[in-house]
């Protein structure tokens, strides 16, 4: 049995197979309004054509000031909520499920100032000193978090995300390479999780589908977060019910990663393992085979497949081919899709 191409479910959400697409920004929201544009729904929905089991928009800001970049798709009013409406209906055309990264970039805003973070510590020397959030500014966030939950609802996604990785705003507050205040937003790990506990509470309150947490798993500096603590946020999003755990690392500081294929796939086992949550594995998975042990080995859940996404969108058929499994096409394909060799 091919598990890779086996269905899996979250909260009564089926999806077809094991691949999602990994959420990447695209930069291409061109009036600076976070809106959708046509590039995005020939780029979303190619890879819903290419039979991928969850599609996941990219990073898409709860706050303005939360956009990596200017050019950052948001989800900050009523107004995104059409466009993310008609992408789900032409996606769900093919089977593919739908979910939705809610991000805020925090000191990594590369935008006019005032940014914002935990503490005034900038990212890099020649970036912007950000400005410490207040209590006030926190729950605003927190709010802003539970709003984008709703639009996502209303805009028919199948899956929220919560983008707490890469060094963004509720990766900033998780670290303590990053966080260093002296309320009870800081200090101790618990105290760390303190804004992603809030804003999971907030969510949960206007989205009842299933929900996903992206965690940076690996610092990569001697005095970032543990292994342990990786595993205690991991048991603490379980027991307030998040569904899956998408492992990725790093970019929390400046730092000289070593890369291989797979190798963050050790992060979503371990934590799969002593959390005894669903994980998504992602990391320079490019292959069918292995994204076939991946699964097969019960590393992980599901795989997210980035930048093998980027350079193919029919990515699921060449791994089927791989891995010698029929994949259903889509009916305007069946022709090529079925053609015998």
């Amino acid at each position: 049995m091919v598990k890779l191409f086996s269905p899996v479910e979250f909260k009564g959400v089926r999806l077809k197979n094991r691949i999602a697409m990994s959420p990447m920004c695209m930069y291409s929201s061109v009036n600076e309004d976070g809106m959708l544009t046509p590039f995005h729904v020939s780029h979303y929905v190619s890879r819903a054509v290419g039979q991928v089991g969850l599609v996941t928009v990219e990073a898409t800001a709860v706050q303005p000031e939360g956009r990596i970049s200017k050019q950052d798709l948001g989800i900050w009013q009523d107004e995104h909520i059409s466009g993310f409406k008609r992408l789900n209906k032409e996606l769900h055309q093919y089977g593919t499920k739908t979910s939705i990264q809610l991000g805020h970039a925090g000191r990594k805003a590369e935008l006019d100032p005032p940014i914002y973070a935990p503490s005034a510590l900038a990212f890099a020397e020649k970036s912007l000193t950000p400005v410490e959030m207040s209590k006030e500014d926190i729950q605003k966030t927190i709010s802003s978090f539970k709003e984008g939950a709703r639009r996502a609802r209303e805009a028919n996604f199948d899956i929220v995300e919560i983008h707490a990785a890469h060094g963004y705003l509720i990766n900033q507050f998780l670290s303590p390479l990053t966080n260093q205040r002296i309320d009870e937003y800081g200090g101790s790990k618990k105290s760390r999780y303190r804004l992603l506990n809030e804003t999971i509470k907030a969510v949960k309150k206007e989205w009842q589908g299933p929900l996903f947490v992206r965690i940076s798993a690996n610092e990569y500096h001697k005095d970032g977060n543990t292994k342990e603590d990786f595993v205690y946020f991991a048991k603490q999003m379980k027991a307030q019910g998040v569904d899956l755990v998408d492992c990725s690392s790093g970019a929390v500081v400046p730092a000289k990663v070593e890369t291989y294929p797979g190798y963050q796939v050790r992060y979503s086992e371990k934590l799969r393992e002593k959390a005894e949550i669903a994980t998504g594995a992602v990391g320079l998975i490019t292959t069918g085979i292995q994204a076939e042990e991946i699964v097969q080995n019960q590393r992980a859940d599901l795989v997210f497949i980035g930048r093998s996404l980027l350079r193919n969108p029919y990515w699921a058929k060449a791994a089927a081919d791989e891995l010698g499994y029929n994949i259903e096409p889509p009916e305007q394909y069946a022709r090529g899709w079925n053609r015998k060799k």
